[in-house]
């Protein structure tokens, strides 16, 4: 996998190794989609534990069917942090390990060779549920090429996969802002050192992470950040920094869809063409369609595609299914729709590169007659 200048990672064939045996073309889901199918079924869930809910991005969905499966001697895959705050794919045996998959991640995970233990696990007979964007549940099909039995394939309702260089930079200079230093070590461990204008040396890191914390509500979510500082002479200081989505500009940049992968503009896999068993997300509008149920702690939006899943979610009983009568899908366009591609979506990259994230976007949505006329300069060059 090579990085391109925007930070996405790329396959790239080693023409020293290939011997053209066109496998990598067979499996593309690029080149060869699922067929689109009709959802089986559409209905609305909570977690009936509200710590778990509270803990989850909308209605802890993911954290009942991860349980059941590791209940069942079963294998969980799902997109974790790693040390340095980049998500990549992983895998859990036990209910202690999926604490780390919960929660959305705004920014694209690394599968890495996930695939291949999926394939390990499955083969051994054991229970195994993969999650991850639609377009990584098409790539494990694909490579898989069996329709296992012991497979329950999740995907959910994705609005698109942010550059992880436009995290990255965001990560960077909001952690440096906020120890006015130029500098901050993204590692949860070690401990940054900085030595400070006392004679004592300062020791900084973060230590968690939400895209979706719930503080003021499912529908009006924040990004929260935790940032812990201990100072050789034992003093321990803990910042909590919070904004709500709407003011954050990470996310400002992600729901104008600046930030998004390419091939996200136009995905072949919406409306249920990965090939998943069961997608999940946000149920966004369920105040007008089951308005018992908005209280706004979350509710998720659960749509079956296989009589297997159908099946399995019957035999485990851990939904108390409320079916859904009216459209589910006028509020969550996201199941069907790819987002638009912005007109300045070069620009901004361009000016991520150059100044880093947060003048970028400031250049980018500016109305002031100066960057106005420095974007049009730019596309006229």
């Amino acid at each position: 996998m090579k990085e391109d200048k925007e930070g996405f990672l790329y396959p790239t064939v080693n023409r020293n190794l290939c011997i053209e045996c066109g496998k990598c073309e067979t499996v593309c889901p690029k080149l060869h989609s699922f067929e689109a199918h009709e959802p089986l079924k559409v209905f609305a869930a909570q977690h009936f534990d509200e710590s778990a809910r509270a803990a989850s991005s909308s209605g802890g969905i993911f954290t009942l069917l991860a349980d059941a499966v590791i209940n069942e001697g079963g294998v969980v895959f799902g997109a974790r942090f790693d040390s340095d705050w980049s998500a990549i794919h992983d895998f859990t045996e036990t209910h202690e390990g999926l604490q780390a998959f919960r929660g959305s991640k705004y920014l694209q995970s690394r599968i890495r060779n996930t695939y291949q233990q999926a394939e390990k696990f499955l083969k051994s007979g054991r229970q195994v549920l993969f999650t991850g964007t639609p377009c990584q549940i098409a790539g494990l099909k694909k490579y898989l090429r069996t329709d296992y039995d012991n497979l329950l394939a999740v995907d959910f309702v994705c609005h698109g996969v942010p550059s992880p260089l436009v995290w990255k930079k965001y990560l960077e200079e909001t952690i440096a802002c906020q120890c006015e230093k130029k500098s901050v070590l993204l590692h949860s461990n070690p401990l940054i050192s900085e030595r400070g204008s006392i004679a004592h040396i300062h020791k900084r890191k973060i230590d968690t992470i939400s895209f979706r914390n719930k503080d003021l509500g499912w529908k009006k979510y924040s990004f929260a950040l935790t940032l812990s500082e201990v100072t050789t002479i034992g003093e321990q200081n803990t910042v909590f920094l919070s904004t709500i989505f709407s003011e954050n500009t990470y996310m400002q940049a992600f729901l104008a869809n600046f930030s998004l992968r390419p091939s996200c503009y136009h995905c072949p896999v919406k409306g249920g063409k990965s090939g998943s068993d069961l997608t999940i997300g946000d149920f966004w509008g369920i105040e007008k369609i089951a308005p018992e149920l908005d209280d706004d702690k979350g509710c998720s939006l659960i749509i079956a595609h296989t009589d297997k899943m159908m099946n399995w979610l019957e035999n485990n009983s851990i939904l108390s299914e409320i079916p859904i009568q009216e459209e589910p899908f006028r509020s969550n366009l996201s199941y069907y729709t790819s987002p638009a591609q912005p007109a300045n979506r070069s620009f901004f990259f361009n000016q991520l590169i150059k100044n880093g994230f947060h003048e970028a976007w400031k250049n980018t949505v500016s109305t002031k007659l100066t960057d106005r006329v420095l974007r049009k300069i730019y596309h006229f060059l």
